[in-house]
């Protein structure tokens, strides 16, 4: 199993480095390498899963040591690979709807020249994501974690002839450093205080590391979920990088990046577990975002950048599991599996209706699409109904779980959190109502030169998997409390439901909030003639909606503004203090040595009168002292 294990990362490595290096000798057979290359790491995830099934449940770990990576006096960190419960999951996900991506893409990109490059750009995601998931310690989940950052770059600005693609590359990288530092500096606090970064030494130690301490780890831990999962303040890159091709944002969106943070969290349980205000600023941050994309998505006519608000809102309902503690972890990652499937299909689908569509874009412009593309409206709409949370989708079973549990919090917070989770399901109905709407439904108000058509076979088969995952995925992870015990081992049990509504109350609740968003998204939509113009904001929400509730703007102005002022001031201490005092320093010097200089003449003359004068006044010293 040692060598499977290695080559679930190695094989996208390879294709990536082959397809790159090879240059455009790759080009009529790159992308069927970069598939094949994606598809063999699944087919090696199935058989790692078959291996750990085999075992008892406690036993269920694969550690595969490496080589000495940093030997550095006190700092001694081996490069290993980890598969356990968790990071298998996390490898089927990755793998398994990667491989869906990498077929869809074949027939997305087809006529793009630079096809085999974009298909090593996804094949070295890949890699670098599973080397995230893998890794036996902190300092090789930050490889993998740059890795993805700098795949990400690479893929939202596939297209660089596109000056807003370029942008929205720069920004996602941008943004994405600034978590870098808070994963950073919770390495050096735990290397300072456990002396090790692996996880086999980190977690043993945590009950040992202090509140304080644990609480500082967890803060930096959330800093770093926040940019690479999308969540305030770090969540404005993850609309803006919709600018690089549909597959990138089912692949950030679904399988890789933006499940990045969560994985962080879930992983670091024993830590936070130690640190309930880290924890419970976790669960605020989820609760907060959950709500924020819900509403931005309410207000978008760009059929991607509204999926891209249901991908920050949905990670929010993730992050906010995951600040319950042992209560949530499970559903977190529940809800994150679902979520891959449901996500994806929807991004594909999206992507089918703009291939078909000449690249629009507008849902104002869409309409009546259920009839030329029956196949792509049947997967859309079992996502949709996934993503809502109609049972017996997926969505339902990993959604209300996060629900109930959030009822179910003590401390007096469960009413508040379980009431902002419902409020963001009712939202989630109509903002995804809205773009079932609008898309498939009433008037055609496409333009004259668009004639949609159903995609390819290449791209709706994958689409028709995804769409069999929406409606089957959650059934399968929740009977039996199937996920529940295949985590345990890592993120323990969740407690016994105490406190907190009953389940099924909590499911009725929730549904009736649905089918009112719902209800009200058909009113708006179905019942109403859709101008293809947006019509002028009604109101100061809609507006805030429509700019993305101004996180752009708040950026700018405290980070850009503040610091290039911050910049400046720092500048003029530089000119004025530091290098001003050297200077004057060095002004001393030089008009000291100036005058020194005129006393070295070289003229006898001088030197005999400056002795003269000088024993002069030596006479008159000596007869003053001698009066006195």
């Amino acid at each position: 199993m040692t060598t499977a294990l290695w080559s679930v990362p190695a094989l996208p490595l390879f294709g990536a480095a082959v397809l790159m290096l090879l240059g455009r000798r790759a080009n009529r057979w790159g992308h069927l390498l970069g598939c094949a290359a994606a598809i063999a790491a699944f087919a090696v995830g199935l058989v790692l899963l078959v291996h750990l099934l085999g075992l008892p449940a406690d036993d269920r770990v694969l550690h595969v040591g490496g080589f000495r990576w940093v030997p550095v006096a006190g700092l001694q960190v081996d490069f290993g690979l980890l598969l356990d419960p968790l990071s298998l999951c996390f490898v089927l996900l990755i793998t398994g709807v990667g491989s869906l991506i990498h077929l869809y893409s074949i027939g997305y990109m087809s006529a793009d020249p630079e096809r085999r490059l974009f298909f090593g750009y996804l094949n070295l995601f890949l890699a670098a994501m599973l080397v995230l998931v893998l890794a036996d310690n902190y300092l090789g989940l930050y490889l993998g974690w740059e890795g993805v950052g700098l795949a990400s770059y690479l893929l939202i600005g596939f297209w660089q002839h596109k000056p807003n693609a370029a942008t929205a590359a720069k920004k996602a990288f941008v943004v994405n450093r600034v978590g870098d530092v808070g994963l950073v500096i919770a390495m050096m606090i735990l290397f300072r205080t456990v002396g090790s970064l692996s996880f086999a030494d980190v977690f043993p130690a945590a009950a040992r590391i202090g509140e304080g301490t644990s609480t500082a780890i967890g803060l930096m831990l959330l800093v770093a979920a926040c940019a690479k999962s999308a969540q305030v303040p770090l969540q404005s890159w993850l609309g803006d990088a919709m600018e690089g091709p549909t597959p990138v944002s089912a692949l950030i969106h679904a399988a890789t990046m933006v499940t990045a943070g969560v994985y962080l969290i879930c992983r670091s349980n024993p830590i936070f577990d130690h640190a309930p205000g880290a924890r419970l600023a976790v669960a605020i941050v989820g609760a907060i975002t959950l709500l924020f994309g819900a509403i931005i998505g309410c207000a978008k006519d760009d059929i991607k950048r509204a999926l891209a608000a249901s991908t920050i809102s949905q990670i929010g309902y993730m992050v906010l599991a995951a600040g319950l503690g042992p209560a949530g972890y499970v559903f977190a990652i529940m809800h994150l599996l679902t979520h891959g499937f449901f996500k994806a299909g929807l991004f594909l689908g999206a992507g089918s209706i703009m291939h078909a569509m000449d690249d629009e874009v507008d849902m104002r412009r869409y309409g009546g699409l259920r009839t030329v593309m029956p196949i792509t409206f049947a997967t859309f709409g079992f996502g949709y109904l996934a993503i809502i949370g109609i049972p017996p989708f997926s969505g339902f079973f990993s959604k209300d779980k996060i629900i109930e549990a959030s009822f179910a919090a003590g401390d007096g917070k469960g009413a508040a959190l379980g009431i902002v989770a419902v409020l963001g399901a009712g939202l989630t109905a109509y903002y995804m109502s809205r773009v079932m709407l609008m898309t498939f439904f009433g008037e055609r108000r496409w333009k004259s030169r668009a004639h949609p058509h159903e995609s390819p076979t290449v791209m709706t088969a994958p689409m028709v998997v995804l769409a069999v995952g929406s409606i089957a995925a959650g059934g399968l992870l929740a009977l039996g409390s199937s996920l529940e015990r295949w985590l345990e081992p890592v993120v323990g049990a969740p407690p016994p439901h105490s406190g907190g509504m009953p389940s099924w109350l909590v499911s009725v609740i929730t549904l009736v909030v649905v089918l009112a968003g719902v209800a009200v998204a058909y009113r708006q939509y179905a019942r109403r003639e859709i101008p293809v113009t947006a019509p002028e904001p009604v109101s100061a929400l809609t507006t805030a909606a429509r700019r993305d509730l101004y996180g752009d703007t708040v950026n700018e102005s405290m980070f850009v503004h503040g610091g290039g002022a911050l910049t400046r001031t720092l500048v003029q201490v530089d000119d004025r203090g530091i290098d001003g005092a050297v200077s004057a320093l060095a002004a001393f010097v030089s008009a000291a040595s100036s005058a020194m200089r005129r006393l070295q003449t070289g003229f006898v003359r001088s030197y005999a009168l400056t002795m003269f004068v000088g024993a002069v006044a030596l006479i008159v010293v000596i007869v003053l002292v001698g009066w006195s």
